[in-house]
């Protein structure tokens, strides 16, 4: 059962801050220092100070970051410039965004959802994750007691029905807008209606969740949880029994799953004709004019069995069609057949590592993995990669089948933009 709650969130007070762009952040793992830096002047209150505070010459150790964090996540209450909601909300959440010449809205609300540990409940992952960012999380929302970022989760709902109950009750409040940095405009509305929010609960109680994005964040607040309850200071009513995140349901159409293409090194040049002389058992292969066309036929075919190579040693671009994908099944004995359909699995396994390698024991590849066909073209000119690998990107229906099985898809299977904003509200946990 899939218990979401409206909360009182706090957020910022824009009479004291002004601009709500200058004091939100993209998640901290899409930051880099210059950007870091960026941020801090932005505003002093800008929640990078919460989310990702820098390392002072004074420090001592790493934890001095966490315990600056959560000193102005204490401070910016006491001050007001954090307000706490007067009443339960959940909160209507706008993303209008554009990609490659298209325009989305993608719609969802912020809420809480009780925690359940993975594969024992209605909650379902499809990434893996690692230690080192759940270490890093845990010690920054034990200094805080807050979730500071929401996680992204999806539900099947056909007919958007829990969306537009929310909409409905938003239609006369006055949103909260803020601009990210990429030109995204996010806009939020505080929903406290009760019989709406009690709608969308009852809605929700027999619904799959499905962590489209954060699952380092999610495992950390069940990791949280978890060490309150050793600690005898975890009782029914905590709110450490639940986390942030912003629900999307499967069907909205401003939801975008974007590919992740590979520039792939480690490998010798490659000519086109040695990618032919290599893979040309398993895939029908045709030269196409450039990234341009192999993408646009592969648009079209939609399939996850087709793939657009291009190498940079004699700047030719190559479309492929699967045509036997057998090997498969030896190579990922342990996955299902919906895993090893997948693109991404197809070629990891079966063309870099099986195949390519299978006629160059000796290489080591290595992949950048980029969004935008001008990062593609700058790799092919400016051959910073052996090869440039276009790949569909997993659909809906992936996801969902894999994380009913409980797999985990390969990294960089998805990527669902923009990214939500760490600012617009913030999840107290104390």
């Amino acid at each position: 059962m899939a218990e979401v709650q409206a909360f009182q969130a706090l957020r910022y007070d824009v009479g004291q801050v002004g601009d709500l762009s200058d004091v939100v952040a993209p998640p901290y793992d899409v930051i880099d220092g210059p950007f870091q830096n960026e941020l801090y002047k932005a505003h002093p209150c800008n929640c990078i100070r919460l989310i990702l505070n820098r390392d002072e010459p004074e420090d001592a150790g790493v934890e001095d970051r966490y315990a600056r964090a959560a000193k102005f996540f204490k401070q910016w209450q006491q001050d007001g410039v954090l307000i706490r909601e007067h009443e339960n909300a959940l909160y209507v959440y706008h993303q209008e965004f554009e990609w490659e010449g298209t325009k989305y809205v993608r719609k969802g609300f912020l809420g809480r959802l009780k925690l359940e540990e993975f594969g024992k409940g209605n909650v379902f992952p499809h990434e893996q994750t690692m230690p080192g960012p759940k270490k890093d999380r845990l010690a920054l929302m034990t200094a805080c007691e807050a979730n500071l970022s929401p996680i992204f989760g999806l539900y099947p709902d056909k007919e958007n029905e829990t969306q537009n109950i929310l909409e409905d009750a938003a239609l006369s409040l006055t949103p909260l807008v803020a601009t990210d940095h990429l030109g995204v405009v996010h806009r939020m509305w505080p929903v406290t209606d009760p019989t709406a929010i009690a709608r969308v609960q009852a809605i929700l109680a027999d619904k799959p969740i499905f962590i489209a994005d954060g699952h380092h964040r999610y495992e950390t607040s069940c990791n949280y949880r978890n060490g309150l309850a050793e600690a005898g200071q975890l009782n029914d009513t905590s709110a450490a029994n639940c986390t942030l995140m912003m629900f999307c349901g499967m069907e909205d159409p401003g939801l975008a799953i974007l590919p992740t293409h590979r520039m792939v090194s480690g490998f010798p040049e490659l000519s086109s004709d040695d990618i032919k002389a290599a893979l040309g058992c398993h895939f029908r292969i045709e030269e196409v004019d450039n990234a341009e066309a192999a993408w646009e036929s592969m648009e079209m075919d939609g399939g996850q069995e087709v793939f657009g190579i291009g190498t940079p040693s004699d700047g030719k671009w190559l479309l492929l069609q699967a045509t036997d994908t057998s090997p498969m099944i030896e190579l990922a004995p342990e996955q299902s057949d919906v895993w090893r359909g997948l693109g991404v699995s197809i070629l990891h396994r079966l063309i870099v590592d099986h195949l390519l390698k299978g006629k160059h024991p000796e290489a080591d590849p290595n992949f950048k993995f980029v969004h935008l066909m001008d990062e593609v073209h700058s790799g092919m000119s400016e051959k910073s990669c052996q090869l440039a690998i276009l790949v569909m990107p997993a659909g809906i229906d992936h996801v969902q089948a894999i994380s009913e099985e409980l797999e985990r898809m390969p990294p960089k299977s998805t990527f669902f933009y923009p990214k939500l904003l760490s600012g617009l509200v913030f999840n107290s946990l104390s």
